[in-house]
């Protein structure tokens, strides 16, 4: 059986990658969970195992492209898995070739063999009903059909999947609703739909059930043409529907005494994208606002946003000067992790109000103790590993350190749950790796996966699952150098804390004598939002006094 091996699901709205390696060639014998691609998206580098096992019979993307999830990567023959056999069978992948560029619409001639639908207990006269791609919502006006996923004669009910369509924000499936025989197919796979466009049309009637009479199968058609439809007396519905799976309830709110006159469709798209209706200039009669209003009005607000340099501050960005004036040059484009992580400081930088505060620890006593416990144990300790721990328990006892803010709604989100970010230097960027539940794990296994995770971030092995969901990271420079810095927040996070290296430094031990400790530097940054300074002090105090009292961490 030949299948379609397609670009799965990358997390966090991510809609599509760079491909910058294929790892294999038609004609190649696929092993489960073998590397088929190398990709790049705004988080990472990474590898894309295959999840099935075959020949691989075409190939349908090359290095430097730019592929969308759910696109057909390659057809796989898993009945041919072994390594002498040079030819497939052409029958069958010309199916699925032909399957992923247009969907068999069956001719009148076939008509005549299809299944005869008896209907019983009828009493309502039968409609030929038009169904219509639904609205979209978020502005979108066509979509990509992916699939087909029903034919002329088929018997749909409500809520069916009829079609597998892709638009710029999701791939989803689109729900009948309305039951009956469809009797005419106008769309294929690969070809492109608009919002409005009649889709398929359905036989309806008030029929509780059917009753399928067995008849001789449909012949083969070669000629793939619509079928089409003989006028016929019963009168044609038009049915609008909206998309549940994409919108919610409309949860439409009351239209109070003074507000800008737009429709209910109208304003619902408005608060989708975060317009304030109100201050979109109408350009209907008597000052109406259209759904090309809110359009252009978002169109400004995002051409405003990116004059002033992707941030909300009103700054514009100056012109550089031409460098070629001064000597060579050398230009490189950036990666997408060099892009995401710009874009992403610049953003926390200038929406979240820093503040950092640096304090020491002697760890001279938890040294000693972390070099005797790696003398007997397998796993080595760090002390990277040892404040995720503390870092935890921090949290547990400053709870304001563990959330988010929302700034649009007013709230502050606590978390219940305790993942600590890990930043890692590797030749393609900082990534940052999240130990997820640390707070049910023990010094060895954080050790264990923080090793782990930081290998297969440096050898592009990361999965985006790991790089997700963290609630306040660390930064550890010590093993290069320094003494202080200022980490930036990273956002949604509202903490991070800094550690540079430990140096030995003379410390009065109050009677009479200065002793040398190893005294390791803390930054702590917060957004100032929501933390205010002495909590701050005593959260880095928290830390400090852990550090050096090691007894606690058993």
């Amino acid at each position: 059986m030949v299948t379609e091996f397609k670009l799965p699901e990358l997390g966090e709205n991510i809609e599509s990658a760079d491909i910058t390696n294929v790892l294999v060639k038609e004609g190649d014998v696929l092993k489960k969970d073998q590397a088929v691609i190398e990709i790049e998206t705004d988080k990472a580098t990474i590898e894309v195992p295959s999840t099935v096992e075959g020949r691989i019979t075409k190939l349908f993307v090359k290095s430097g492209e730019k592929i969308k999830v759910g696109s057909v990567l390659m057809l796989v023959d898993t009945e041919d898995t072994t390594e002498n056999k040079k030819t497939v069978d052409n029958k069958r992948e010309s199916k699925i070739e032909q399957k992923l560029q247009s969907e068999e619409v069956v001719s009148d001639k076939s008509k005549e063999t299809e299944e005869k639908v008896t209907p019983q207990k009828s009493s309502g006269k039968k409609e030929i009903v038009d169904f219509k791609l639904p609205d979209l919502g978020e502005n979108i006006t066509s979509a990509d059909i992916l699939n087909v996923l029903v034919k002329v004669g088929d018997v749909i009910q409500t809520d069916q999947a009829i079609l597998e369509i892709e638009t710029d924000k999701a791939t989803i499936e689109v729900p009948s609703n309305v039951s009956g025989k469809v009797t005419e197919v106008l769309v294929a796979a690969g070809g492109k739909a608009n919002v409005g466009e009649v889709i398929i049309k359905v036989e309806t009637s008030d029929v509780s059930h059917y009753e399928y009479e067995p008849v001789e199968s449909v012949q083969e058609v070669t000629e793939q043409t619509y079928a089409q439809v003989p006028p016929q007396k019963e009168e044609v519905k038009s049915y609008e529907q909206t998309m549940p799976r994409l919108i919610g309830d409309d949860n439409q709110p009351p239209v109070l005494k003074g507000a800008a006159p737009a429709a209910p469709s109208v304003r619902r798209i408005a608060r989708e994208i975060g317009v304030d209706i109100n201050k979109v200039r109408g350009t209907g009669p008597n000052g109406r606002i259209s759904m090309d209003d809110v359009k252009a009005y978002s169109k400004k607000l995002h051409e405003s946003y990116s004059q002033a340099g992707g941030t909300s501050l009103n700054i514009k960005t100056e012109a550089l000067p031409d460098f070629t004036k001064y000597g060579p040059i050398t230009k490189v484009e950036m990666t997408n992790i060099r892009k995401k992580t710009a874009d992403h400081l610049s953003y926390a930088w200038a929406t979240i109000p820093h503040v950092t505060q640096f304090d020491k620890a002697d760890i001279t006593m938890l040294e000693k103790s972390r070099k005797e416990l790696n003398k007997t144990s397998q796993t080595k300790l760090t002390v990277t590993a040892i404040l995720v721990k503390i870092i935890v328990e921090a949290l547990k006892r400053f709870p304001q350190f563990n959330s988010s803010i929302d700034m649009e709604k007013n709230e502050i989100i606590y978390k219940n749950y305790f993942n600590i970010g890990i930043a890692v230097d590797t030749e393609f960027g900082l990534i940052v790796p999240v130990i997820k539940n640390a707070d049910k794990k023990s010094l060895t296994e954080i050790s264990t996966e923080l090793n782990s995770l930081a290998e297969k971030a440096r050898i592009k092995k990361i999965g985006l699952d790991d790089l997700q969901g963290g609630c306040f990271s660390i930064s550890n420079l010590g093993g290069i150098g320094g003494t202080y810095f200022t980490p930036i927040v990273n956002s949604p996070e509202v903490a991070i804390l800094g550690v540079s290296r430990g140096a030995y430094e003379p410390v009065w031990n109050g009677f009479g004598v200065f002793e040398p400790r190893l005294m390791l530097p803390l930054s702590l940054s917060y957004d100032h939002r929501i933390i205010d300074g002495a909590d701050a002090i005593r959260f880095l105090r928290f830390v400090v006094e852990a550090l050096e009292n090691p007894i606690k961490l058993l």
